[in-house]
Formats: C-alpha cells, sequence, structure tokens
C-alpha cells in the first residue's frame, strides 16, 4: 500500500487596498498565463520557510507590493495534480509597490469584493472575500 504523500504546503494573502479615487475596498487578484486563472496571490513554500512570510514573499514577487499583514484566513485545501495541497492565507494591506509582469503572472487586477467574487477563477477562492470583509468588520 503506498504511503500517503504529505500535503504541499503554500501561502497567500487576500490583498487589499483602498482606492485612490473614492476610497473604496479593493482586491488585488493575479492572473496567472500558465494557468490562464484569476486568483489570489500565492505560492508553495521554500524548505522551513514561515508561512507567513511565504505568504508576505508570494505577494512581493507576484504582485510588486509590499503587504502589511493582518489577520488569518481560513487555510484552503484542494487536490493539485492529485496531490493534496494546503494554502494559508492572511488578510494584508497594500502598503506600496508596483506591478511589473513577470512569468508567473502577467496582469493584475484592483477590483471591490463583488468584482473579485465574480473574476476569480477557482469557487474556492471566493470565500476568502468574504472572509476578508469580516476581518475587516465590513460584512
Amino acid at each position: 500500500m503506498p504511503v500517503p504523500r504529505p500535503p504541499v504546503q503554500a501561502a497567500g494573502c487576500v490583498l487589499w487596498r483602498r482606492s485612490p479615487i473614492g476610497g473604496e475596498l479593493e482586491i488585488c487578484l493575479v492572473h496567472r498565463p500558465k494557468y490562464d486563472d484569476w486568483s489570489h496571490p500565492k505560492g508553495k513554500l521554500k524548505r522551513g520557510e514561515d508561512p507567513l512570510s511565504g505568504a508576505v514573499r508570494e505577494v512581493g514577487e507576484e504582485t510588486g507590493y509590499t503587504a502589511l499583514p493582518g489577520a488569518r484566513l481560513p487555510t484552503v485545501r484542494y487536490l493539485a495534480q492529485g496531490r493534496p495541497k494546503e494554502v494559508h492565507y492572511w488578510a494584508a494591506e497594500a502598503t506600496g509597490g508596483r506591478f511589473t509582469s513577470n512569468d508567473e503572472v502577467d496582469r493584475i487586477l484592483w477590483l471591490p469584493p463583488a468584482g473579485a467574487r465574480d473574476r476569480l477563477t477557482q469557487p474556492r477562492d471566493r470565500t476568502l472575500v468574504d472572509a476578508l470583509l469580516t476581518a475587516l468588520h465590513l460584512a
């Protein structure tokens, strides 16, 4: 009987800001051309890396923005290419930076919560929008 492999460990953030025009809440989504999907910035942890540190690193690498982490959000679990994966999430405010297209992410969008929920490719990622609103006391 095969020994089950441990889940792939990853981390990310639901990155948010106040719109420069009007001050409304906006959520950052990333487009990954490899998968042609829209998701929250996230990625695999490096060996021995703390999940929160990995989440902040991934936001910087994928979006170019500095993230100020806040509340812990739910961990999302699913199968990726037949292997279990756990992605640890935090709410994080974008405190500065600028996006530059890269190999992993070719576009980002800043959308209001309803627009972000509709644009996300995976239904499991939509629950994180609601968790962010709860964490920010906006739900």
